[in-house]
């Protein structure tokens, strides 16, 4: 069976000076050191025999691409299933202890963590993540596919490929900025998963909405 294997590219640091959880608003593009962080993801892949690049349909995600489809002189595609989860409190802040966590009106969005009530279900992402990521496997059959997306859809497709719980810390997610989260098929069997970061290590809570 031909070997295949399919790179989940989180996108780049995002220009976010209000630290607001952006989701996907429009406008929300890379900052300078995302920007810097795409060029090292592309220089990182370059390698990998990547014949298939494909987008979520966000401007900071087709910015990550399009670096890795410049080096390798590829068109991107963009699929709308590899898009940033949902979430009800886009456009506010939500670190602990300040913004939208802070007033009652909104706590009744926590009510079921293990959906999650605030947002988009687990279960869905996973199913739509899986698809998007078997379509690029099949694209790319015996080389290998970049999918640029968002780190709540790439962990969670993680969790549900590892046969984890969907309910989770946010903080332990293995997902930094520009991380690479490979998934090697046997065929159309999962082999193994493993983890990069090619821009070096970021901290998740110091990235709303990312």
């Amino acid at each position: 069976m031909a070997e295949t294997t399919v790179h989940l590219l989180r996108h780049g640091e995002v220009f976010n000076p209000e630290q607001v959880l952006y989701g996907r608003l429009p406008g929300y593009r890379l900052s300078e050191t995302g920007e810097a962080m795409a060029l090292a993801a592309a220089e990182w892949l370059s390698d990998k025999g990547v014949t298939h690049v494909v987008s979520s349909p966000l401007e900071r995600a087709r910015q990550t691409a399009a670096p890795i489809a410049g080096k390798l002189d590829l068109p991107v595609e963009t699929d709308d299933r590899l898009i940033e989860a949902g979430n009800a409190f886009e456009g506010l802040k939500v670190g602990v202890g300040d913004g939208a966590l802070r007033s009652p009106q909104h706590w009744w969005k926590l009510r079921n963590p293990f959906r999650p009530s605030w947002g988009e279900p687990y279960v869905e992402i996973a199913v739509r993540m899986l698809a998007a990521v078997e379509a690029a496997r099949d694209a790319a059959r015996g080389a290998a596919a970049v999918c640029v997306s968002h780190q709540l859809p790439i962990w969670t497709l993680r969790l549900h490929l590892e046969g984890r719980r969907y309910a989770h810390d946010p903080r332990r997610r293995q997902c930094g900025l520009a991380s690479v989260t490979s998934v090697t098929y046997d065929g159309d069997r999962v082999a193994g998963i493993s983890y990069a970061e090619p821009a070096g290590a970021t901290d998740p809570d110091a990235v709303p909405g990312a």
